[in-house]
């Protein structure tokens, strides 16, 4: 099987109350269980990011888009791991998933 890479943009954001905690962690437990032993590393949400150029400089945040969290599934295909990012929470908060298919060394 396959690695694949899945970084999470956008979404609803940090919930705020305790109701909400409760309910994106119930949904992303969910998720997680009905893929079961495809999650690899179920990873985590990210927070501020630093951008380093070929020059050295650094800037604040994201040179191409501010990724929300990732994680690392296993699949037979890109396919197969592409069905396994449409249950993504994420999207139900208007996000996105990129699935990166990785490449052993």
């Amino acid at each position: 099987m396959a690695k694949y890479l899945f970084t999470y943009h956008g979404g609803a954001g940090m919930p705020e109350t305790q109701e909400e905690i409760d309910a994106v962690v119930a949904a992303w437990g969910s998720w997680f269980e009905s893929v079961g032993a495809a999650t690899l590393d179920a990873g985590n949400p990210t927070g501020a990011a630093k951008t380093v150029a070929a020059d050295g400089s650094v800037s604040d945040g994201s040179a191409t888009g501010h990724t929300t969290g990732y994680g690392l599934f296993s699949a037979d295909n890109h396919g197969a791991a592409v069905e396994i990012a449409k249950g993504c929470p994420v999207l139900s908060g208007g996000g996105s998933v990129e699935v990166y298919e990785t490449i052993d060394m």
